[in-house]
């Protein structure tokens, strides 16, 4: 390990993150983050003023993305690195999923007030200065006093069975791979033991490298020793980088700090090299599915 923070997978306000992005990576290099990758759930919104900051900072940024999919197993999170983020037809697709996504934050606040939960979606949109997600959402019940804190607004509202749960934009993981392939990216799953888990993994993964899937994220947030190790040994039967992160979005939201769990040197030298190969060929086009019903 360095003798200074890596974090591959952090959200600012483009998203559901709490800070904005330069102030994300201003507190990113007080924590000792000196390479750190935005990666906003379907925004790179923040990229700009992001790698503007880290220039300033000395820190090594990479523009980056996390795309939201759903599965009969479950979600799954694709991250993307490296991104030539600004390609039209990318953003394009990146607009769409937005706009499915504010309209799930209305739903949320829509079935909220049916149950006399009086929180506004003026609000919401106040409190996320950009792409509104759940926790905008949970931070107006905060607000208004119908939880306490933020984990108990998720936890009561807002979690997969409760009374304000609202379905993600059916997106598949492997239409994220060749999204972020189109962009000349390097898709990566994200913590990928919460969901489909090892054994449906394997199943999935030879489909997912044919594609283009170049990675695994085996150093997350609360992750042990043990099960790192499980899926280092799925990164390599499938010659995967193994990347980590912290998945921060904001104090309250989620355990591990910026840059709290060490992530190797060695899995950005091999991103590196992967985006540099990858940035001299021709991505195949992508179109972007229709957005199912709500």
């Amino acid at each position: 390990m360095t003798d200074y923070a890596i974090d591959l997978h952090t959200h600012s306000t483009a998203s559901d993150g709490l800070y904005a992005p330069q102030i994300l990576v201003q507190k990113a290099y007080e924590a000792g983050v000196r390479v750190l990758a935005l990666t906003d759930h379907d925004s790179t919104e923040g990229v700009a003023e992001a790698a503007e900051a880290a220039t300033r900072l000395g820190i090594d940024f990479i523009p980056g993305i996390e795309i939201n999919t759903e599965t009969s197993a479950g979600e799954v999170h694709m991250l993307g690195y490296f991104l030539h983020y600004q390609q039209e037809a990318f953003q394009q697709a990146l607009r769409t999923l937005r706009d499915a996504r504010q309209r799930r934050g209305q739903r949320m606040v829509e079935l909220l007030n049916e149950q006399g939960i009086a929180i506004r979606w003026e609000r919401v949109r106040e409190l996320a200065q950009g792409a509104v997600g759940r926790p905008h959402v949970a931070q107006a019940l905060v607000e208004a006093g119908y939880a306490q804190s933020i984990e108990e607004a998720f936890a009561r509202y807002l979690n997969k069975g409760c009374p304000a749960y609202v379905p993600r934009y059916k997106l598949s993981p492997q239409d994220a791979v060749r999204l972020i392939v189109s962009a000349r990216g390097l898709p990566v799953i994200a913590h990928p033991l919460e969901l489909p888990g090892p054994e449906i993994l394997r199943q999935w993964l030879p489909e997912l490298c044919a594609l283009g899937l170049v990675g695994l994220e085996v150093y997350y947030g609360p992750y042990t020793a043990e099960q790192e190790t499980l899926l280092l040994s799925l990164a390599r039967q499938f010659d995967l980088i193994p990347t980590g992160g912290s998945d921060y979005h904001g104090p309250g939201i989620h355990p591990t700090p910026l840059g709290g769990h060490p992530v190797p040197a060695e899995s950005v030298r091999r991103l590196q090299e992967a985006a540099a190969a990858r940035s001299h060929q021709t991505p195949p086009p992508f179109t972007l599915p229709e957005p199912a019903a709500e």
